[in-house]
């Protein structure tokens, strides 16, 4: 399973790369949602996203808007990965149509079973 990690931080990126490596997943990684876009537009599609909200220049709401706008990247699982866990921040992530949501600090469990999840709800299957 391949997966873009789109996060500021590089602790949390090398973090994820690791554990989600060690655990059979492809990593990709992006430090901002330009770059995430980039990836997007010009590389193989991976099977989900996992993007951080708060970073500079492009948010992850404003990368999920435009993931979302995407002919090409459209349909992707995004399953956003944030500290903001107020239930106003998850609505927002759902109507921008997020597939998932994980709040920091987490475990690696709980991301890998949102990404499983989103995977499978994109692709019609019961979760």
């Amino acid at each position: 399973m391949n997966v873009l990690i789109v996060d500021d931080a590089a602790d949390i990126r090398l973090m994820l790369r690791y554990a989600l490596g060690h655990l059979g997943f492809s990593v990709a990684e992006a430090a901002s949602g330009v770059e995430a876009l980039e990836i997007l537009e010009s590389e193989p599609l991976p099977d989900a996203v996992v993007l951080d909200i708060q970073m500079p220049l492009m948010d992850g709401l404003e990368t999920l808007r435009s993931i979302r706008r995407s002919v090409r990247a459209s349909s992707l699982p995004i399953v956003l990965c944030s500290v903001k866990s107020r239930e106003v921040d998850l609505e927002e992530g759902r109507r921008l149509g997020c597939d998932g949501y994980v709040t920091k600090p987490f475990d690696i469990d709980d991301i890998v079973e949102a990404i499983r999840a989103a995977i499978a709800r994109r692709n019609g299957a019961a979760v």
